[in-house]
């Protein structure tokens, strides 16, 4: 970790970041990033964490992110490294296993062990705690061609990581300064060629048209619709012209989604709860936000199934996976049957100069 009132940081972030407030550019000040306007950013072992303290957050988790990175940038002493469980999303047995797999020197990162469970929406549940292979998914992005791509809400970095596989340059945002720390250290011990930040995406700390494409999985789902409309805005902005924006939303007319809603007496959402739009409602909000907008199907049965994940699936989300897969690969014939998905990936493309 660095010094108290010190930062060592990879001068990518000095040339790229900018304030998430007024965009503009960044100097670095002791252990925080300084706007031209006195806004501080605390970096923690070289990781911006680039929060806006007068906004109210989408998760928790970012104000504990927020608190514990500028108390250590102003030399707080802290126990907290190196896996800093505070600053994470995570249940206190979810924590435990981390700290169990740090004490027993696993190579498998304890913080993806602490993680696991929720991705997939909710699929690796029985392997919390365990240290088998990292489950890095084919990347599901079909582009023209390779680029610089932001993944909103990163988390530990699986996507990224694919990302980066696939070719793209990736960079990666979450507001989890743990597991955002966690996600770098992976993509190290992968060998994958990406960045990461801790942020927010309604305030992302990029220039305009800085990135070809964007992704989002399993994130925005769970914003409250004004926040999805303030992050789709600013993935316009920071999308180059005729550039792409894939993100992945739960349908209200699938099945389990129907199940879901209904479990919960159809009650508005609260807190992180995931967030159900209509076909319709996603076309709209995105067009207006982004640009023409395609709905596609990703899976059935749950929100997050990918065929790439069958081997690491328990025998019940093996079978779940392959109903699912059969339903997708359908609706490619059967267009209107991806109305009923569970989870739909809305792909917009960026507005061109002329059309903005």
């Amino acid at each position: 970790m660095s010094a108290p009132g010190t930062a060592s940081i990879d001068p990518w972030y000095l040339q790229n970041l900018v304030c998430p407030v007024d965009k503009s550019k960044l100097r670095l000040g002791g252990a925080f990033l300084v706007s031209e306007a006195g806004r501080k950013y605390p970096v923690v072992e070289g990781m911006p964490v680039m929060l806006v303290a007068d906004a109210a957050q989408t998760i928790g988790v970012a104000w504990r992110s927020l608190k514990l990175a500028t108390a250590i940038a102003d030399g707080e002493p802290s126990d907290e490294p190196p896996l800093y469980l505070s600053a994470l999303g995570a249940s206190d047995q979810e924590r435990a296993a981390a700290k169990r797999l740090h004490a027993e020197g696993s190579p498998y990162e304890p913080v993806v062990a602490a993680l696991i469970g929720a991705t997939s929406g909710f699929a690796y549940r029985h392997l919390v705690g365990a240290a088998g292979p990292y489950p890095i998914p084919a990347f599901r992005f079909p582009t023209p061609a390779p680029g610089r791509l932001l993944d909103v809400g990163c988390n530990w970095g699986r996507w990224c990581i694919a990302a980066a596989r696939a070719g793209h340059q990736a960079v990666g945002i979450d507001p989890q300064l743990g597991a955002v720390l966690a996600a770098r250290r992976v993509a190290a011990q992968l060998g994958a060629d990406a960045r990461f930040v801790v942020g927010d995406a309604r305030f992302l700390p990029f220039p305009e048209r800085f990135f070809d494409y964007a992704w989002s999985y399993s994130v925005l789902q769970h914003f409250a619709r004004e926040d999805v409309v303030a992050a789709l805005v600013e993935l316009h902005r920071v999308v180059r012209a005729d550039g792409e924006v894939r993100v992945q939303m739960a349908n209200g007319l699938g099945v389990r989604s129907l199940f879901h809603m209904a479990r919960r007496g159809f009650r508005a959402p609260r807190h992180f709860e995931v967030r159900y739009w209509t076909p319709p409602e996603l076309r709209r909000a995105f067009k207006a936000a982004i640009g023409d907008t395609r709905l596609t199907a990703d899976c059935y049965l749950g929100l997050g199934l990918q065929w790439s994940d069958f081997a690491s699936m328990s025998p019940i989300g093996k079978a779940a996976l392959l109903v699912s897969e059969t339903l997708r690969k359908t609706s490619g014939f059967l267009p209107p049957l991806a109305w009923l998905a569970d989870s739909l990936f809305c792909t917009a493309r960026q507005q061109s100069a002329a059309g903005t």
